[in-house]
């Protein structure tokens, strides 16, 4: 395609991220779709030495770090149509003028999502397993577990379940289908049908926390969803029962969890607190029976290339005339992350 083709883009997002996101194949690869200068990275949208750049930007590659695109933005990028987010969610990225301006939007949260649901199976194989209360038998003692202690272990037959069939959640549900679980679904916008597409019976929130012995959140941070696991439907779960949050802290009553987790009825699994981090005197940072990770459950490394992947796509797709494969739309930001 002749060079006057191709759309201008500029970075913008913390340049720390740029070397993993784009490594030089991908870099290069980016460079013959669109004419982008990897040198400048925009933090501050006033910045008079991207003014010229961002001028000329039809397009806008964001990521972690990149300041909320407000109407500022159409000021200094007035040829701007759109912005490719080589991260997950953008609802705290696009302000109103941005949508009300008609820019389109790409994430790449899609990619985002398999080291979720990746390391949502590792836990959810490790917690069937009864590995955290083993390891901490295990240090204390030196001894294996006693074999009346193992009789209820194990990962035959174990109901799961999965609330919310976002982008992780039907990772996931992939991810389970090789396995011998029993897995259950709570999603207000998934029919019997696709359920059973998805492997999954469908089941009322309180059904599921009833009949599971994992519990994976997977459902988007609205207002519809805060402390969706209140006090109340956590007393439903059963004695035992361990409760998986990769999604985000809100979705939990914290202080009714914790007084869960305290008083040890239940387990819990946690890359994502409220607030997050947890202060340093929080008791969960030291009961045996949650395993608590500091959100790392997203792209991590070389994982971040998967991201930077799907931005370089969704760039040649704009190049050649086609719609983006990963827009994301203003309505959608109601039921989705």
């Amino acid at each position: 395609m002749p060079s006057a083709q191709r759309p201008r883009a500029v970075f913008a997002m913390d340049p720390v991220h740029l070397p993993l996101l784009f490594p030089e194949p991908l870099l290069h690869r980016l460079r013959r779709t669109a004419e982008i200068d990897p040198a400048l990275v925009v933090r501050d949208f006033a910045d008079p030495a991207a003014a010229t750049a961002l001028a000329g930007a039809d397009v806008l590659v964001t990521g972690w770090g990149c300041p909320r695109l407000e109407a500022d933005v159409l000021a200094a990028a007035p040829r701007l149509r759109t912005v490719l987010h080589a991260a997950g969610s953008v609802r705290s990225l696009i302000g109103e003028a941005l949508w009300d301006h008609g820019v389109t939007v790409s994430s790449a949260a899609a990619a985002n999502a398999v080291p979720v649901a990746e390391y949502t199976l590792a836990m959810i194989l490790l917690a069937g397993k009864d590995v955290f209360t083993h390891r901490e038998r295990f240090r204390r003692t030196h001894t294996g577990p006693a074999h009346a202690e193992t009789a209820s272990t194990g990962n035959l037959g174990r109901r799961v379940g999965v609330i919310g069939a976002s982008r992780v959640g039907r990772r996931l549900l992939g991810l389970l289908r090789p396995h011998d679980f029993e897995v259950l679904l709570h999603d207000p916008y998934v029919d019997a049908a696709e359920a059973a597409g998805l492997g999954a019976r469908p089941l009322s929130l309180e059904d599921l926390l009833r009949r599971s012995d994992i519990v994976t959140l997977h459902a988007p941070d609205v207002p519809g969803t805060r402390h969706m696991l209140d006090r109340a439907r956590l007393a439903l779960i059963r004695d035992g029962g361990v409760l998986i949050n990769t999604a985000r802290g809100a979705l939990v009553d914290h202080a009714a969890l914790t007084d869960e987790l305290v008083s040890g009825r239940l387990h819990a699994v946690l890359d994502v607190t409220e607030p997050e981090p947890l202060p340093a005197g929080s008791p969960l940072h030291r009961l045996p029976n949650v395993f608590l990770t500091p959100h790392v459950a997203g792209s991590l490394g070389n994982e971040l290339e998967r991201l930077g992947r799907v931005v370089v796509e969704e760039l040649e797709r704009l190049a050649a005339g086609l719609p983006p494969a990963h827009e994301v739309r203003h309505a959608d930001l109601t039921r989705v992350a």
